[in-house]
């Protein structure tokens, strides 16, 4: 380890707070093993061997976008091609019910920025599943759509997540941060929420007791100082408006969108981020490597450069596959508890919250 890489190990071990030279050093450094080894015995110290997943329903609502984000392969205009489809609150509803007997924990509501559908159809969606469900937690809408449904309603934010709130949301997912650069926020998607506004979104939510994720979309065109800096962004919100529960970074799908031209990020690259972000967020409890994009041997193998928690069981999981993902779209609870026993830890079922289902 070189004498720079000692110094940051140093910090680490005192608990001093990594700044953006560290995390760009990092990100530059050879030396993943020792980086992997930082952020594993950060994981550890923050959950023991333990690793997370839930079992969840994915429910998608529709494809149909007004956005159409040159890194997205799920959104279609509603009169083109690509299968546009939408849910109607009945389907929605019968879509979730299907997956109630296999003993999901979560209803995991994500959608696009439909062109017409009104904000009282979203709320029927929640309100319905919570109805029928209430055991169920609903885990639904990104702050890219929050911001949107006030943006068609008239309401403010804080109005909408109130009014979702009172009709059965229990937390919010991290979609929809990219990467918080709004040159390339210009870019990529001028036609949604921006930096500032993604994070007012859950500064609000938090504000209302609402438990949010975080994200981070990186391999496309931002830079490492870009990731360093959007890392410290949500570092900085946690510290003011605490809420986040758990981040995920999300490696860039290249195929089927319109930036298919550049490469799928190196497997390197996905570790080195995974470990990066546990080092950078000391706040924030959880890292997920969310097996969806990464695979499942690659999930494994970041279970030892600090990740914690594999997300859940899915069921049916369609957007990032519309962007070339090869992996199921859904797998079944034992699965997921077997690869992570195979990988060395102890599997633990929690619910949306982290409260502990069952340890085995």
């Amino acid at each position: 380890m070189d004498k720079r890489l000692q110094e940051i190990e140093e910090k680490v071990k005192q608990r001093i707070r990594l700044g953006k030279e560290d995390g760009v050093y990092l990100y530059h450094s050879d030396d993943l093993l020792a980086i992997g080894a930082l952020a594993r015995a950060k994981k550890i110290e923050a959950s023991q061997r333990y690793v997370y997943f839930n079992v969840n329903r994915h429910i998608n609502l529709t494809n149909i976008c007004v956005s159409r984000c040159k890194f997205c392969a799920f959104g279609v205009d509603e009169n083109g091609t690509g299968g546009p489809y939408v849910m109607s609150p009945e389907e929605a509803f019968t879509f979730g019910a299907e997956a109630v007997d296999y003993g999901i924990t979560e209803f995991h509501v994500v959608s696009a920025l439909h062109p017409s559908k009104p904000f009282d159809y979203y709320v029927e969606v929640v309100k319905r599943l919570h109805e029928a469900y209430p055991q169920i937690h609903i885990q639904g809408f990104t702050a890219v759509e929050i911001f949107y449904f006030a943006q068609i309603s008239g309401l403010s934010v804080r109005e909408v997540l109130s009014t979702l709130k009172e009709a059965g949301l229990g937390s919010m997912p991290g979609g929809g941060a990219e990467v918080f650069n709004d040159d390339i926020r210009r870019e990529l998607c001028p036609r949604k929420a921006m930096s500032d506004d993604w994070l007012q979104v859950h500064q609000t939510a938090h504000e209302l007791g609402i438990k949010t994720n975080c994200t981070m979309l990186y391999g496309h065109v931002e830079s490492i100082e870009d990731r360093i800096h959007h890392l410290m962004r949500l570092r900085e919100l946690q510290d003011t408006a605490p809420g986040f529960q758990s981040f995920i970074p999300l490696p860039f799908l290249p195929d089927n969108t319109r930036l298919s031209h550049l490469g799928r990020t190196s497997a390197l690259d996905d570790l080195k981020t995974m470990a990066i972000s546990r080092l950078m967020l000391d706040n924030i409890d959880h890292i997920k490597a969310f097996w969806i994009m990464l695979g499942i041997p690659l999930a494994q193998i970041a279970l030892e450069f600090g990740a914690d928690d594999l997300d859940g069981t899915v069921i049916e999981e369609r957007i990032m596959h519309s962007a070339g993902a090869s992996t199921e779209k859904g797998i079944d609870k034992q699965a997921i508890i077997e690869l992570i026993r195979e990988s060395g830890y102890t599997p633990v079922e929690r619910d949306t919250l982290y409260n502990v289902i069952e340890i085995f």
